[in-house]
């Protein structure tokens, strides 16, 4: 059920990018919605699957929304940083919903590097430049430095006062 103009759509593997899906939806009181897409992506084969999938641009099928994206003013996507690429999980969803969402944002979880890479992916699967972005490193997460991030996030995407 809809309880905001903000919806918060991730996909997360490892726990990362849940935590801070988590974090931004309470700052900006917003809805939140985890991606599914029925694969076993645990331990080191399904490592290896999610490296792959990314790499190739594949698109799983995912489980249907509870949410509707196209009823929300903004909707803001996170995805973890697979091989210097947006997770497959999240690809599918901007393939198959982005272009219907009004407005986005994106952030990424990563370990290494690729998020701009991956952000010019996020793109250009759902045809729409992002309000703003953010990337969080993994030890990033849970710390100051997320901290001050997500604040840095949740200042861009406030509405601008209305003229007086």
């Amino acid at each position: 059920m809809k309880t905001s103009d903000t919806l918060v759509v991730f996909y997360s593997r490892s726990g990362f990018t849940r935590r801070v899906a988590q974090t931004l939806a309470q700052a900006l009181g917003a809805d939140l919605e985890e991606l599914h897409d029925g694969r076993n992506r645990s331990g080191f084969l399904g490592y290896l699957r999610s490296g792959m999938e990314a790499t190739f641009g594949m698109l799983p099928r995912l489980t249907p929304l509870s949410a509707d994206p196209t009823a929300y003013e903004r909707v803001i996507v996170g995805t973890p940083i697979w091989n210097a690429s947006v997770s497959s999980p999240v690809r599918s969803f901007l393939v198959g919903q982005g272009r219907g969402c009004k407005a986005v944002a994106f952030f990424c979880t990563l370990g290494g590097s690729g998020s701009a890479r991956a952000f010019r992916q996020m793109v250009q699967a759902c045809g729409k430049e992002p309000i703003a972005t953010m990337a969080l490193r993994d030890e990033e997460i849970g710390g100051p430095a997320q901290a001050s991030q997500v604040a840095r996030l949740v200042e861009r995407l406030r509405p601008a006062p209305a003229p007086r």
